[in-house]
């Protein structure tokens, strides 16, 4: 018997799988963003015991006076926690835990906890990211398996989500502002209970798919965000700057100064489970922002929604000096804020003929922000292992809900933890918005006209 048609009948198969594409959903359906579903795709409703409540595209108020960057204060000051969660009470909560806050319950069994405020359902867009999100719905399409997308610009691009991998799209493509200035300071924990600073920078990004000076286009082909990263201390790594920019549909191309070198080179390394040297090789380059980079090294599974508890509004915290925002081995609980919110699980396996040293992965998202806001990773042996945690906050700028930075990823096993892009206000403005950074000082040109040894 001939074999050989039958084999390449399975090639073509799989080549023609690797490319379905999904469309977007039909305009009827679209209409559910102006009635029962959020302008992003989210229930407007209320949970059945009103312990979430109902979305009202009420927006926090800016006080007087106030300037991009600057400390955002608590937007609920006066409240109090209506219940606190400790290794105790896992059982009467598990449905609502994700199984990493479990496991770091049940690791620090004496200091952990979750303090568990009233919810509060705050996070609202500018007025033409909704109606740029409208247009996507039934526009936007992935491609390559669900590793690329076009049809989208300018807002959420998978409002109603079919499969796991539109919602991973949603939340790399989170409306974070068009441009911001960050100083961050970042933190390491040990085992032995030590805080470390691995790395104090600059970060200044551009997301030229947020340009609200354009009009929606189904042909949106630049980078989506631009990065560069500069790190100032410690002084054997100061000078070093990252430049990264992502796309739709091409992947990553990033670039890597080093003062030793007085050059730029293109970094292909810069990405998935390459450890992140700005934190001293704590954390892999895909789990900043909670998840940062392609899709393709996974099988995306959308396990559904559900109701959980989450860091969410943790202004306060963020407000607070270092000695008060974390404990020896996590941060303080005392400070810092939970809330009862609905949240799209996504699971991660590993593509047949991919490695990546986190085989299984597990994601939770905000379905107000869709940003991813807790995180599961396990080991090859099917152990948890790694513990991602964002720290939500109200953004004056716009305003919005800021919920994939700063993060915290736990290595369980090891008993280290990293804090990604704190605030480092005393080198100046946080998340600062609307500086109009050009296209050009994205370059490669422009990174090693500024390096310096």
């Amino acid at each position: 018997m001939n074999k050989k048609p039958i084999q390449w009948l399975a090639v073509a198969l799989a080549m023609a799988c690797s490319n379905l594409s999904h469309a977007g959903v039909s305009a009827e359906e679209a209409q559910k963003l102006k009635t029962t579903l959020t302008p992003v795709g989210a229930e407007r409703a209320g949970n059945a015991d009103g312990s979430i409540p109902a979305w009202n595209d009420v927006a926090v108020k800016v006080p007087p006076g106030y300037k991009s960057g600057e400390r955002r204060p608590d937007p609920f000051p006066g409240e109090k926690p209506v219940q606190t969660i400790t290794a105790k009470d896992i059982d009467a909560n598990a449905a609502r835990l994700s199984e990493g806050v479990k496991a770091l319950l049940r690791k620090y069994p004496d200091s952990f906890r979750l303090e568990v405020y009233p919810s509060h359902r705050v996070a609202t867009l500018p007025q033409w990211v909704n109606d740029n999100t409208f247009r996507n719905a039934t526009s936007a399409r992935t491609k390559n398996g669900g590793n690329a997308i076009e049809g989208a610009y300018g807002g959420i691009p998978f409002p109603i989500p079919k499969t796991g991998a539109e919602v991973m799209w949603n939340h790399l493509l989170t409306y974070v502002g068009p441009s911001t200035t960050t100083n961050y300071l970042n933190y390491t924990g040990t085992a032995e209970g030590k805080h470390v600073i691995p790395s104090k920078g600059l970060t200044k990004i551009l997301m030229p798919y947020y340009d609200p000076k354009k009009a929606w286009t189904p042909n949106f082909s630049e980078p989506y965000m631009m990065m560069r990263v500069w790190q100032t201390d410690p002084p054997f790594k100061a000078g070093e700057a990252l430049l990264i920019y992502d796309t739709l549909d091409r992947g990553r191309t990033a670039w890597q100064y080093l003062p030793g070198q007085r050059r730029v080179r293109k970094a292909p390394t810069i990405g998935y489970d390459t450890p992140d040297d700005i934190n001293s090789g704590q954390q892999y380059f895909d789990e900043a922002f909670m998840f940062f980079g392609g899709l393709d090294r996974y099988d995306w599974k959308l396990v559904g929604k559900q109701e959980m508890y989450i860091p969410y509004s943790t202004n306060r915290w963020q407000n607070l000096p270092e000695e008060k925002q974390y404990d020896k081995h996590h941060i303080n609980p005392d400070a810092f804020r939970w809330e009862k919110h609905r949240v799209w699980v996504v699971e991660a396996t590993l593509a047949a003929g991919k490695r990546h040293v986190v085989p299984k992965r597990r994601y939770y998202l905000d379905e107000d922000t869709w940003a991813i806001v807790l995180s599961d990773g396990w080991d090859a042996d099917g152990k948890i292992w790694r513990v991602g945690m964002s720290m939500p906050q109200v953004m004056l700028e716009g305003p919005f809900v800021l919920a994939n930075q700063p993060w915290i990823l736990y290595n369980l096993q090891a008993g280290t933890w990293v804090v990604g892009s704190p605030a480092d206000f005393a080198k100046g403005p946080y998340y600062r918005m609307g500086d109009n950074l050009p296209a050009t000082y994205f370059t490669p040109e422009a990174l090693a006209g500024e390096g310096v040894r």
